[in-house]
């Protein structure tokens, strides 16, 4: 019976340190305002409709299907950073933190553009 309590316990410490390192960033992304948010929303949704671009990080080139993908995850992984679209923008979506080298998309054409010009140019189209 002690070693089932034990167990029990632990379990339950378990689930507590999940939720007490999780909850930050469950609550930042609360606070987010929703126009902000669906305002990132649209411009992923972008990248993701340049069905013929590639997407260029520190060197490497992806499909936009992996841009948005990791787009995505570096937002999830810095939520708390970001309280605007052009946070997101600035912090997330234009540069390696890495390398600090720009993300570039390269259209069917040949053309590259540093994302973030290309991001800011679509918010301007979202706000009015």
């Amino acid at each position: 019976m002690a070693l089932y309590v034990t167990v029990r316990n632990l379990t339950h410490l378990t689930l507590w340190l999940l939720l007490l390192f999780a909850a930050p960033s469950f609550l930042h992304a609360q606070g987010l305002p929703v126009a902000e948010k669906q305002k990132i929303e649209a411009l992923i949704k972008q990248v993701g409709d340049l069905k013929d671009a590639k997407f260029i990080r520190n060197g490497s080139t992806y499909e936009v299907a992996s841009a948005v993908r990791f787009l995505r995850g570096k937002w999830d992984a810095n939520a708390v950073e970001v309280k605007t679209a052009r946070d997101f923008i600035e912090k997330i979506a234009s540069e390696s933190r890495t390398s600090g080298t720009p993300y570039l998309i390269r259209f069917k054409d040949g053309r590259e553009i540093e994302s973030r010009e290309y991001l800011l140019s679509e918010l301007q189209k979202l706000e009015p």
